[in-house]
């Protein structure tokens, strides 16, 4: 295994650092630059090398036998991170949000091999998934080097750079619209009376259960659905509410909604 730079050490990109490792990537071929003092000092705990200066840690990069460059930190700060920076003839993977690869491609040298993944907050678990999209300059090389890294996050999926906004709304932002659901279905066990550690348990399990069901029966959930909808039953007045409600409407707008503002975050 070569060496591997990171360009940010937050939670997406220490969700890498620990999956590499639990996968028996070095710790010492793992070098990552944060200006964040905190996050260097719980990167170090892990055996990590690691730089406050973004182009220090590119300069010992270019000394070693390095793999490529992971790209971690948020949107709003890319241009200021990677303005006037000298970068190594290495892959780079950009895992910021809604940033497409011809617009990363302007702020790097000429040539850089820039690829795009979207990965989501499952990951820090190794329960994510991660859609990845070669860019023009990059190879059939540099995208299986890019799965074999988002692998250690869980699943992968190669995408057209086209639908990557798509996935954003529904993958990447998906995990807090499940968190959302989970804690209003706790809510309403206790407003039902249950006591909230019971709730919470019952809660988590049905969403847990239901999941793998579509996962594992491969039917379509409307028809998993019918199978728990008796006729006069709790499940299709319960259902009466949601529809009254339009959820299913507002669910839909909500994926929409955060696909559009990955596009704009990129502009």
């Amino acid at each position: 295994m070569g060496i591997l730079g990171l360009i940010g050490g937050g939670l997406m990109a220490t969700a890498i650092i620990k999956g590499l490792l639990k996968q028996g990537y070095p710790a010492k071929g793992l070098l990552v630059s944060d200006p964040d003092l905190s996050r260097r000092e719980f990167l170090e705990a892990l055996g990590v090398s690691t730089f406050q200066d973004n182009q220090e840690m590119l300069a010992t990069l270019e000394k070693k036998e390095a793999e490529g460059i992971i790209l971690a930190i948020k949107p709003q700060v890319v241009k200021e991170a990677l303005t006037g920076l000298d970068f190594p003839n290495l892959p780079l993977l950009s895992i910021v949000a809604g940033y497409s690869v011809s617009a990363l491609e302007s702020l790097l040298p000429a040539g850089t091999r820039v690829l795009r993944a979207m990965p989501n907050t499952p990951a820090l678990i190794g329960e994510g998934i991660t859609a990845v999209t070669a860019g023009t300059r990059s190879n059939e090389q540099e995208l299986t080097w890019a799965e074999k890294i988002l692998s250690s996050l869980g699943k992968v999926v190669v995408v057209p750079e086209g639908l990557m906004n798509a996935v954003t709304g529904l993958s990447g932002s998906g995990p807090g619209f499940v968190y959302f659901f989970i804690e209003a279905l706790i809510d309403g066990g206790v407003l039902a009376g249950l006591p909230r550690p019971l709730a919470r348990e019952l809660a988590l399990q049905t969403v847990v259960g239901s999941a793998r069901m579509v996962a594992e029966l491969q039917e379509h959930p409307a028809q998993l659905k019918d199978m728990v909808t008796s006729p006069g039953g709790t499940t299709i007045t319960g259902l009466v509410e949601l529809e009254a409600a339009g959820v299913y409407g507002v669910l839909m707008k909500a994926v929409l909604s955060a696909a559009d503002k990955s596009e704009k975050l990129g502009e």
